[in-house]
């Protein structure tokens, strides 16, 4: 998959409160190399609302790459995955009249406005808290207007108790909460009037480093397995198996990027996740596998880089062998989300019966992190491993 930098497009407001650009294709659902290096992950496929759950009956659909509402009964179109640091950006469209708004960090129907979310609203300049407003918390600095006919740009910034908007690269609100929510789904918001959404993207936030890039500390070697382990030049290169090397920390609820280059043809390697420490690769496996049938991408040959083995397969395959690629896995609960260069591959709920042993059933207990050496022929490179666990939700 190529993807283009047509446009520099939009602007996102970094960390530090300094503005930066964001390259990306502003007609198509594509991110530039460089931004999928640096954790950019697109929410909307541009085809279909895969990843997205109604929380009422409504007309959501997609029209030339762009989510469209315009009637039903008030709601969200709601991620059906929960994050909680992070940059989200899109690009909204509203008629002159229409109340809509982005919700983030909240529950699928909060009770309110200032109840179990954060809402950034889309509204008049007649409205209490007109558009680039977080209603109920904090009105906009900027009161005009927006032209109906016009693409404008929403940059949403969520960072621990902070939340920090922009529209058209002009912030508008700022609120601290005493009492941060912590994780929860992005939703967008029919209420009244037709509104459009197009080019969502998210960068989570406060991932730490779990491979310094100079030595295995904080790994589990298992020197009898045949898998070879070595570090050079920030890189970690698998050779040989089967074997697999384990974090020593724990990781239960999760948001985990790598990079990622098989050295030859589908080679077969993965990630294994929540796993039963010291035991024999047992753990979710998020797979690692390029290969595909038919000359035709969405047939994997072997459950495809992203799936979950032996339990749900990759929609697409994304990465090309011996070239880097970005894989994004977010484990919350029973729900297990992967992104492949930024593409959402993968969208599964474990709806299995619990049980501490995740080959016969749901594991939500925290496990361990492992890197698989698969066979003889591995040969994989992996660096820039940094995970977070994500915030328990607060109710409050």
């Amino acid at each position: 998959m190529t993807f283009a930098c047509v446009a520099c497009a939009l602007l996102f407001i970094a960390s530090n409160g300094e503005y930066r650009t964001l390259k990306q294709d502003s007609t198509a659902t594509g991110l530039s190399e460089n931004d999928i290096s640096a954790g950019w992950i697109s929410l909307f496929d541009g085809k279909s609302l895969y990843g997205w759950k109604p929380t009422t009956e409504a007309n959501w659909k997609v029209e030339n790459q762009t989510i469209v509402v315009s009637s039903g009964k008030p709601g969200l179109l709601r991620t059906t995955t929960q994050f909680d640091n992070y940059i989200l950006k899109l690009e909204f469209k509203a008629d002159s009249e229409t109340n809509s708004g982005v919700f983030v960090r909240t529950s699928p129907k909060p009770k309110s406005p200032t109840e179990g979310c954060y809402e950034v609203n889309i509204a008049p300049k007649s409205n209490p808290f007109p558009t680039g407003s977080i209603v109920g918390r904090k009105k906009s600095v900027d009161q005009r207007d927006f032209e109906s006919e016009k693409w404008h740009q929403l940059t949403i910034i969520c960072r621990d108790e902070s939340v920090s908007v922009a529209v058209d690269d002009e912030t508008t609100s700022t609120f601290k909460d005493p009492s941060p929510l912590g994780k929860g789904f992005i939703g967008l918001q029919l209420n009244a009037g037709k509104i459009r959404f197009r080019n969502i993207f998210l960068k989570p936030l406060k991932l730490e480093p779990i491979f310094n890039g100079t030595n295995l500390n904080g790994w589990k070697t298992y020197p009898a397995m045949k898998s070879k382990f070595t570090v050079e030049k920030n890189e970690l290169l698998v050779k040989d198996g089967p074997g697999q090397l384990e974090t020593k920390e724990k990781y239960e609820n999760f948001a985990l990027q790598l990079g990622v280059k098989t050295n030859a043809p589908k080679l077969n390697s993965g990630i294994f996740f929540r796993c039963i420490p010291g035991e024999k690769m047992n753990g979710y496996e998020s797979q690692i596998q390029n290969g595909f049938k038919n000359n035709d991408r969405t047939q994997p040959e072997d459950c495809g880089t992203g799936g979950i083995f032996r339990r749900k397969n990759a929609r697409r395959v994304v990465a090309d062998d011996q070239k880097w690629f970005v894989k994004t896995i977010i484990a919350d609960g029973p729900h297990i989300a992967t992104w492949v260069n930024g593409v959402q591959v993968c969208d599964w709920t474990d709806t299995r019966k619990p049980d501490t042993n995740p080959r016969r059933g749901l594991r939500k207990e925290a496990g361990t992190i492992m890197i698989q050496g698969h066979d003889p022929t591995t040969d994989i490179t992996f660096k820039n491993l940094r995970i977070r666990e994500l915030s328990p939700r607060n109710l409050k």
